[in-house]
Parts: structure tokens; C-alpha cells; sequence
């Protein structure tokens, strides 16, 4: 059997043509064999299947889907697809498929290369190229396929080309190549590696003036479409062909101890070139609400910097769920071509079980050409080497959901060529020089955008007022509006009303806001654990985390540092200092001057963990006290001036909070929203004669002040 992948999908079992004729199912088949002899998982196919939105019922189609695949394929390549946990995998041998053999002549290309065989090289490259019959994947209906696995081929088939073209110029046959190089560069005029290999066989052709004439067309191209100046890669070409030096002829070696080194046709000696990584995941294909951030991470990712000084990395920070990761791939995708020597890509694991550094040091340096058996089992060692391999080269390296700066420092590259996105919960603001963009939640236009492009525009726009109360109750939340439109579109007899009360009246929340292994409440999880840290680095302060279940168990909105130190018996700088650990975990918005905010996301997990660790009387002892406060400032209010409210002091002499308070109409007015919700829970925690009283001294109190 032969499967075809280097152009249209093509299947031959027993020499006769099949044919995969429903849609979805040439895409599993598409996948399985890029991906041949290794397990790809159900989740992994759903998302190619379905274009990254896949139905609930993902799973059990797509063993519908392979189930009809292997009886298309007939009983001996359909016997190739075998159930592997947590998916399928296709078990085919190297020269089953043409993107085996291509595999194969690529490494009998490099072995031939280091044994000094360049002849051999070039034709063991030139048949793996001969293999391709035109653009993969072309007629595989998935745009995630095509934008992952393509341009992966794509990239194959280009550093393919190139390093025949070096083994070529190598040869003396710059000639013989120089048609096939001035296509390849009109069709990617920006692909600065052709460039430099098109100006190197125009100056050994004698055609100097030509060479440095496409250096200019080059950069002029380069500073319209990208806004930057070439790469060090194609200056340095520009100035040795100035210099009349030839980049290859002076690389030629000298013989050592072991004797000379083997030599090609005019002294020219074929060095192996290190691989050029392009590991990034695919980015979304648009985002929302993010136009400022976007243009403000691509100019820092493609400004010079000053020589002598070292690129500063950039930090993505935010809560969970709130589009770090897709605004990194999306800027980085963008500008990946300005980095031809590579983009390396790790998820850290900060949320999780994070990664170590020296496991990501190694496969980085795999992923730079470095031996298995070259890679230092030290750290320190291993990210010495990987800063020496990356020292002057173009490399974007993404660091995907740090968990601290300390994860992060061996990963820099330290270099002032290459560029690194770290994207964190956390700020690091203890990593030296990095730059930081804070993403705020999306507000209400943004969020109908970003809704309307899942359900439709036409529905937002049909049911206006339903769609700002779905928006609403995910608190500006990308992952929580995207998790909305998914169900939403499950469920094709619910109109945005229905939602919309749904999710209003729902007491869990963020049982709602759960999709497939998606949901809400592990981003404000991972938030959660991370007090704990917290408490440990700081235990002279109160802990945060049961700071934020008494916010939970009096339903705030709104809190301050004075509020907290009446609920803690505490002084207002302790509670200050608190707040702001809880800002810092994303289980608070800092809304300055003092107030901070919990959205309905936060309130609702903020209850959910009070009532899993909290007894109940500690939840109405802090009720209480809450409700006592109030009171105290109201009766205050209504004193005569030097005069003493009624109200017994609730926390201790000068320690309460609410002596400090302004008594003003604005300020009760600004509550409001705290006590209705006080007044609410109080009438079912059996506090209802303070609840009552309160009532009647608020009248009281905004009608004097009024």
C-alpha cells in the first residue's frame, strides 16, 4: 500500500487507487499520517475536524469516523489503524507513505554530508524533493490542518531546499542552480535564507552589481511590508560580497590530527547546518478586543536593539482564561518570518505540574541540532551551551504558562538577535528587564464581538438585551464567552434569552461555564492554590485565601482595606497588604483609589470555596460583623458632633474599620450593591433583627446626608 501526503491525498492498496470520499474523514486520514507510527489524540482530531469547534458529541462521532475509515480502506490498511489510548494511531512503515521516503533521503542526505559525499548529498536531496506533487493538504477540508501540519511541510520542504542548494553552491554548481533560486525567491521574496544563497551564486557567477542590487530590492521590501531592516544573516552576505570574500571559501577547515578534512571541487568544504525550528502551535485566526496589545507586542518583538544590550523578554500576564496564550501565537505567527533561524515553543506547565528547566534546556538543544549524546546532564552546563548555540541567531522562543521567573531565566537566550514571549499568571516582576502587558478582561462591546463571531452576528444582533446579560455574567472572560457560544450552539432550540436567564439564575455559576474539558473554574483554581505560596512566603500576614471565602460568605462586590481590616480586627495596612496578594492571583480587580471588585465569576467560585471549607457559623460570625460595621458607621452618622453612636464597639478600640470611613451619600450609595447582598444572606442565616435595624439607620442616615 502507498499513501501520498506531498500533494493532494492520494491511496493505492494493492496497486489499485482508493478513494476517501466524505470530508471528514479524508481529515482524519490526513492526520493519522502526518502523524504515522505515533498516537494522536481524540481531542487533537475533534479540534482538526471540526476547525477548533468541536460538538459535545466529538468523541463518539469520530469513532463513527474512523469505524467507516477502515472500511473504506479495506481489510489491510484498514487493520493499520489501531486504538491507542487517548486516540488512534496509523502503523505504517517508512516507505508506505511519500513522506517517509522523503524522511529517509533527508537522512542519507545529512549522513553522506558528514562523511564529506556531497555528491551523493545532493542527489539523495534532490530525489527527496522530486517526491513533492505540489501543495500538501490542499484538498483536506480543515483549516487547523492545514495551518498546523501544512505549514509544517512547508517549512520541511523549504530547509530541505535550502540545504541542497548549500551542498550545490558547495559544489561550484551555482550556474546550474540559479534559475531554480531566482524562482523560488519571486515566490517567497521575503524569505531572506534564498535571498542570501540567490546574492552568494550571482557573485560567483561575476555578477556582483546584480548580487547587491537584490539586497536592496530585498530590504526596501522588507521595510514596506514589515516595517524592519534585514536579518544579520543577509547583511553579513551583503558586506562579504563587498569585500570580495566569499562566505564559503573562507570557512574551509584545516586539516587536524586525524588527517584532512575530505574536500569538494574548489577547496569548498560542506559544513552541516544547524536545523531551524518552527514549533509553534497554531494561533487563532483572529482576535478580539486586543488591537493595542497586538500591535504593542509586535513592536517589541521586532525593535532593534542598541548593540552591546541584550533583547528584554516580554511578559504576558493575566488570569486564566484570558487569551495570553492566543495573543502570543497570534503576534508570534505574524512576525515569524523575521526570524529565520527558528522558533522554539514550551508549554511550562505553571498551572499544572510545571516543567523543569533542565527538560526543557535538552529538548531545546535536540531541537538545535545538539547530539543526544552532546547534551550536558548539568543545568548550568546545558543552558551555557544552548545561549552559545543561540548567541547570534534570529530565534522567537514562546515560553507557554510560566510559574515563575525562576522557571524562565535558564530558557533566555541572552542575545540581542533573538527574541523571547513568556506568558504567566503570575507578574515575574523578579525577572530582570523583562517587559510586561497586562490583559484586562474585554468589555461589553468587545465581548458581543467576540460572542457574535461564535453564535453568529445575526442572533446577537436579533436579541440585544439578552446578549449583554450573557456577556455580563461572564465578567469579560474570553474562555468564558467562547465556552458560552460552544453550549449555545449545542443547543440549536435556545434562543439568547434562555441563556441569558440561565445563567442569571443559576446558583452554581460556573457549572454553566463548562464545555468539554473546558471550563472556568480551573483557571480561578490555579489562582486559588497559589495563596498558599503566598502564606508560606508571608506568614505574618492573614491568609489570603480565607480572606477571599469571607468575601464569598458576605457576597461582596466591592471591598476596600478598611472593610477587611473591620472583617480581620486588623490594622488597614495588613489588609491592603492582603488585597493585593489576592489582586496579584487574579481573584481580584484592582480598581484604584482603594477599591477593588469582584466580577459574578469571582463571587461565584469566591462562595463556592467558603462553603466547601467554611463551617457555617464562621460564615454568620462574618456576616455578622459585617452587618455590626455597617451599623456602627450608620448610628455614627446620626450622632451629634463629639457626640458617640449607640452601637457598641464591634472590634476593638481604634482597630475597626469603620470609624475611618466616609459617611457620606455617595459613599452608602456605592455599597448598595454590598448591602443588598448582606441584607439577602442575612435574611437566611436567621440575622434578621440586625438586618431590619440596618435598614431603618440607612433611611435614616442618606436622608440626613442628604
Amino acid at each position: 500500500m502507498q499513501f501520498g501526503m506531498l500533494g493532494p491525498l492520494s491511496i493505492q492498496v494493492d496497486g489499485a487507487e482508493r478513494e476517501v470520499s466524505a470530508p471528514r474523514q479524508r481529515v482524519v486520514l490526513a492526520l493519522l499520517l502526518v502523524n504515522a507510527n505515533r498516537v494522536v489524540s481524540v481531542d487533537r482530531i475533534a479540534a482538526a475536524v471540526w476547525d477548533g469547534g468541536p460538538p459535545p458529541s466529538a468523541a463518539a462521532t469520530v469513532r463513527t469516523y474512523v469505524m467507516r475509515l477502515r472500511q473504506v480502506l479495506g481489510g489491510q490498511a484498514g487493520r493499520r489503524i489501531l486504538t491507542r489510548a487517548p486516540g488512534y494511531q496509523i502503523e505504517l512503515d517508512e516507505d508506505e507513505t511519500d513522506l517517509g521516503r522523503f524522511t529517509a533521503h533527508r537522512s542519507r542526505a545529512a549522513a553522506h554530508i558528514r562523511a564529506g559525499e556531497l555528491e551523493r548529498a545532493s542527489a539523495e536531496y534532490a530525489t527527496a524533493l522530486s517526491l513533492w506533487r505540489g501543495e500538501p493538504l490542499v484538498d483536506i477540508p480543515s483549516r487547523t490542518l492545514r495551518d498546523v501540519e501544512g505549514r509544517y511541510l512547508h517549512e520541511l520542504r523549504l530547509q530541505t531546499l535550502e540545504s541542497r542548494l548549500d551542498v550545490d553552491l558547495a559544489l561550484c554548481r551555482h550556474a546550474e542552480i540559479m534559475p531554480e533560486l531566482w524562482r523560488e525567491v519571486r515566490e517567497s521574496p521575503l524569505r531572506e535564507a534564498l535571498v542570501s544563497r540567490l546574492m552568494l551564486a550571482l557573485f560567483r557567477a561575476g555578477r556582483q552589481s546584480e548580487a547587491l542590487a537584490l539586497f536592496q530590492l530585498t530590504r526596501t521590501a522588507l521595510i514596506d511590508q514589515l516595517g524592519a531592516e534585514p536579518g544579520p544573516e543577509l547583511r553579513e552576505m551583503q558586506r562579504r560580497i563587498l569585500a570580495a570574500d566569499d562566505p564559503l571559501a573562507s570557512a574551509a577547515p584545516k586539516a587536524d590530527a586525524a588527517g584532512p578534512e575530505p574536500q569538494r571541487p574548489g577547496g569548498y568544504r560542506a559544513e552541516p547546518r544547524w536545523p531551524r525550528p518552527a514549533q509553534l502551535p497554531a494561533g487563532p485566526p483572529a482576535l478580539v478586543g486586543r488591537a493595542a496589545e497586538e500591535r504593542e507586542l509586535a513592536d517589541r518583538l521586532l525593535a532593534e536593539v542598541p548593540p552591546g544590550a541584550t533583547a528584554a523578554p516580554t511578559v504576558i500576564t493575566g488570569s486564566g482564561g484570558i487569551g495570553k496564550t492566543a495573543l502570543a501565537l497570534r503576534v508570534a505567527h505574524g512576525v515569524r518570518d523575521r526570524f529565520g533561524h527558528g522558533q522554539l515553543y514550551a508549554d511550562l506547565g505553571g498551572t499544572g505540574d510545571p516543567a523543569e528547566p533542565g527538560e526543557v534546556l535538552g529538548r531545546f538543544l535536540a531541537d538545535l541540532g545538539v547530539p543526544a549524546e552532546e547534551i550536558p546532564a548539568d543545568q548550568e552546563q546545558a543552558a551555557l551551551l544552548y545561549r552559545s548555540l543561540t548567541a547570534d541567531r534570529r530565534v522567537l522562543v514562546v515560553l507557554d504558562d510560566a510559574s515563575s521567573a525562576a522557571q524562565v531565566r535558564p530558557l533566555l537566550p541572552g542575545c540581542r538577535a533573538g527574541r523571547v514571549v513568556v506568558t504567566s499568571r503570575h507578574r515575574l516582576a523578579d525577572l530582570d528587564g523583562a517587559r510586561t502587558i497586562a490583559l484586562a478582561p474585554l468589555d461589553e462591546p468587545a465581548s458581543l464581538d467576540l460572542l457574535g463571531s461564535i453564535v453568529g452576528r445575526r442572533r446577537v444582533e436579533a436579541e440585544p438585551h439578552a446578549a449583554r446579560a450573557v456577556v455580563r455574567r461572564c465578567s469579560g472572560l474570553p474562555l468564558a464567552v467562547r465556552i458560552v457560544g460552544a453550549r449555545y450552539l449545542g443547543r440549536p432550540n435556545w434562543d439568547l434569552g434562555r441563556l441569558a436567564a440561565r445563567l442569571a439564575r443559576s446558583a452554581h455559576l460556573l457549572d454553566e461555564l463548562r464545555v468539554g474539558d473546558l471550563g472556568v473554574r480551573v483557571g480561578l483554581e490555579s489562582g486559588y492554590r497559589s495563596l498558599q505560596g503566598d502564606s508560606r512566603d508571608r506568614p505574618a500576614l492573614p491568609d489570603p485565601a480565607a480572606v477571599f471565602r469571607m468575601l464569598g460568605a458576605i457576597g461582596a462586590e466591592h471591598t476596600d482595606a478598611g472593610i477587611v481590616a473591620g472583617l480581620l480586627d486588623c490594622q488597614v495596612d495588613t489588609a491592603e497588604a492582603v488585597l493585593e496578594a489576592l489582586a496579584d492571583a487574579h481573584l481580584l480587580h484592582d480598581r484604584g483609589c482603594g477599591r477593588y471588585h469582584l466580577d459574578h465569576l469571582l463571587r461565584a467560585y469566591a462562595r463556592e470555596r467558603a462553603e466547601a471549607e467554611d463551617p457555617p457559623e464562621r460564615r454568620t460570625e462574618t456576616l455578622r460583623r459585617l452587618l455590626s460595621g455597617y451599623l456602627r458607621m450608620a448610628e455614627d452618622s446620626l450622632a451629634p458632633p463629639g457626640g458617640q453612636g449607640t452601637v457598641g464597639r464591634v472590634h476593638g478600640p481604634a482597630l475597626g474599620p469603620w470609624e475611618p470611613h466616609p459617611t457620606t451619600v455617595d459613599w452608602w450609595h456605592a455599597e448598595q450593591a454590598n448591602l443588598r447582598s448582606a441584607l439577602e444572606l442575612a435574611a437566611t442565616a436567621g440575622l434578621n433583627p440586625v438586618g431590619h435595624r440596618l435598614r431603618s439607620m440607612l433611611g435614616r442616615t442618606v436622608g440626613s446626608a442628604t
